[in-house]
């Protein structure tokens, strides 16, 4: 059971993605798509026929299987409920990274292999918004790993605790920046946009459909699941199972499902309260997170000592 709780990512990740739709069209007087309506899409997506631009070459076509088969490996690594997974001996924060960052890298390339400028104009901010967001999300979970002893994501969840230190508040401000700038929300990016000139992570998708579009969405929904699992797996670990038993897997499947609720009602605050912001006005507003990771790395080890 402990080794097969990554599909509860895999299988969820849509659920999540439609309750903060859902939750976001409330708070702002709509009454919004319902909250399977993600299965409905990628359903409809599996269904399509694909449209594929003669001009490309191998890397648009193998970008999705990429893509998916990334972030399905990052949410295997993740604890999710359980500290016990026979995956844990991999479940490493660099590995973590470099799994989003190849994801990352494929998808900027296949921006630019289909040769539109919508395409290359997505891939290049992609990676500038990624050269602000990688350092800053590494020292946030470097915090975490110190006071772990280890880098291994297993041992942070078991070893960390709540607590409210001035570094943990640092780390898990910078960190849930992170995650919006990660999973393109508002105001870095602006998932429901239908303007060309404005996508980041759209634009580097725009010429995709059929099943590829529809590996891409499940991805990019993986993705997020993962990201929200790690910010409540070091920072709020309660819950988290360090035994067997299926009444104490459930009693944690539940604290879990719980804090993805908290996860989707504060990214859905966040997008119906602050308003997408300019391309050029990003590096103020990540530059800044940085320096809130830093500082809580730096506070870490002064208070260490």
């Amino acid at each position: 059971m402990h080794n097969f709780q990554f599909l509860i990512i895999i299988l969820f990740s849509p659920l999540v993605n439609g309750l903060i739709k859902k939750l976001k069209a409330s708070m702002q007087g709509r009454v919004g798509p319902g909250v399977f309506q993600p299965y409905y899409d990628l359903l409809r997506l599996l269904k399509k026929d694909m449209v594929v631009s003669t001009v490309t070459s191998w890397i648009f076509k193998a970008t999705p299987y990429i893509v998916f088969a990334a972030t399905v490996v990052a949410a295997l690594i993740v604890p999710v409920v359980s500290t016990l997974s026979s995956f844990s001996i991999t479940g490493d924060v660099i590995a973590l990274i470099y799994l989003f960052a190849l994801a990352r890298f494929f998808m900027a390339l296949a921006g630019l292999d289909a040769g539109t400028g919508f395409g290359g104009e997505g891939s290049s901010r992609e990676m500038t918004v990624a050269i602000l967001v990688e350092p800053m999300m590494m020292l946030a979970l470097f915090t975490a790993a110190i006071s772990a002893g280890s880098t291994n994501l297993v041992r942070i969840a078991t070893v960390q605790s709540v607590n409210f230190s001035p570094s943990h508040l640092l780390a898990l401000s910078a960190f849930l920046v992170a995650i919006i700038a990660e999973t393109g929300r508002v105001p870095v990016d602006n998932p429901d946009t239908h303007l060309e000139l404005t996508m980041i992570h759209e634009g580097m998708i725009l010429e995709y459909s059929g099943r590829y579009l529809a590996l891409m969405e499940w991805g990019h929904f993986i993705k997020q699941m993962v990201l929200f699992t790690l910010a409540v797996d070091i920072f709020f670990p309660a819950g988290m199972v360090q035994a067997s038993g299926g009444v104490t897997v459930a009693a944690a499947a539940g604290i879990y499902a719980l804090k993805m609720l908290g996860m989707a009602v504060l990214m859905a605050l966040v997008e119906s309260t602050r308003a997408k912001v300019r391309f050029f006005q990003l590096p103020s507003i990540l530059g800044s997170a940085f320096v809130l990771a830093f500082l809580s790395l730096v506070t870490h080890i002064m208070m260490e000592k």
